[in-house]
């Protein structure tokens, strides 16, 4: 399991050129005007783990398998997109199966490629994309509020608790705040998941600029930076440009470009660590010399539910996991060296999977 994430974005902020070398296709067509994205484009890429190719080398693994991750391109929307304005709702049900939103800002000057709204401004940029999500969550809220009124009545517990959560969204929303900051209760949040609200997703700000500007950002970055940070919202900053020219290069060229650039990794990277952090996920691995494979879990996943991510009858039949921590198992140079340095671990039901874990998990079938 990876995660998925939705990229959206003002028309002509570089929403798809970013995609197209985020997934290394030419799926999503670039171009300079408004909506050229009409449907949803779906990439996955490989999330890259310099880890998983030490473990593998180790153990000498035919095929490495790393955990990989969704980008979805949702067309352009607008000022207005909640009242049917340029594409109008068709991004909506897009956005809500994403895991998180990453909002494309422009961060660049370029005469040559129009602003929707005639200027750069990359704050001003956010506070529509989020107005638009905002106003299409009253919209869906109030809507469901009228319809659970008859089931309540009736005495439904599931509906009382999502009149109820819906209702704390609501407050939020008309206080100008997005629903991602109500404060939800452990025992409400599979609930809260479920409402699906847009403004409830946790959101990444991918600030898009010159090459020149790609290793340290620029004043406009900054100011969204700031922004991030008072929101509680993570931002990187990318130059779409230069992660497009890095994805027509083979991996050598690719990396002596980077170093030319100033830069220590590909923005791809960037992306993938920061949503990482977003959604508090980590990475297990098992290692086998048939395959070397990562697998993408929560933090805070015990070990019944990790092993469920490979398959359910793991996690139904889990007995225990064998479990020796990565750096354990280079110091060891693999499982027999990392036993006999007393660093092999039989974890049981209640284990917390921590990151760089390598398991072998037994189940009764």
């Amino acid at each position: 399991m990876g995660f998925k994430m939705g990229i959206v974005g003002l028309p002509n902020v570089g929403k798809s050129t970013l995609f197209n070398a985020l997934t290394r296709t030419a799926a999503a067509q670039a171009a300079n005007f408004p909506f050229c994205t009409i449907e949803p484009n779906v990439g996955e890429v490989a999330v890259p783990d310099a880890r998983l190719e030490k473990l593998a080398a180790i153990a000498g693994s035919k095929q490495i398998i790393p955990t990989r991750m969704t980008f979805v391109d949702i067309a352009g929307l607008v000022r207005g997109a909640s009242k049917g304005e340029g594409l109008g709702n068709q991004f909506l049900a897009n956005i809500r199966e994403c895991d998180a939103i990453a909002h494309v800002l422009r961060c660049f000057e370029d005469g040559d490629i129009t602003h929707v709204e005639g200027r750069i401004d990359p704050v001003a940029d956010a506070e529509t994309i989020e107005t638009e999500l905002m106003l299409a969550d009253l919209e869906s809220i109030e809507r469901r509020l009228a319809n659970l009124s008859r089931k309540i009545r009736g005495g439904d517990k599931d509906s009382v608790d999502q009149d109820r959560l819906l209702r704390a969204a609501l407050a939020a929303l008309e206080a100008g705040k997005p629903a991602r900051s109500v404060k939800v209760a452990a025992d409400d949040a599979r609930n809260w998941r479920l409402l699906q609200l847009l403004t409830s997703k946790p959101v990444l700000y991918v600030c898009n600029v010159e090459e020149a500007s790609a290793a340290h950002g620029n004043s406009q970055s900054d100011r969204v930076a700031a922004m991030a940070a008072a929101q509680g919202a993570a931002s990187v900053v990318i130059s779409a440009r230069i992660e497009e020219e890095i994805s027509q290069l083979p991996a050598d060229e690719a990396a002596m470009f980077l170093e030319e650039m100033g830069l220590h990794e590909a923005g791809l990277d960037r992306l993938i660590k920061a949503g990482y952090e977003l959604l508090g996920l980590q990475t297990y691995f098992t290692i086998g010399p048939k395959e070397a494979r990562a697998w993408t879990i929560a933090k805070g996943t015990l070990a019944p539910q990790a092993a469920g991510v490979i398959h359910g009858d793991f996690e139904k039949g889990f007995i225990r996991s064998e479990t020796i921590g990565y750096d354990d198992y280079i110091a060891g140079n693999g499982e027999a060296g990392a036993k006999e340095a007393g660093k092999f671990r039989v974890e049981g039901k209640t284990y917390e999977v921590k990151d760089g874990d390598v398991l072998h998990f037994l189940f009764s079938g």
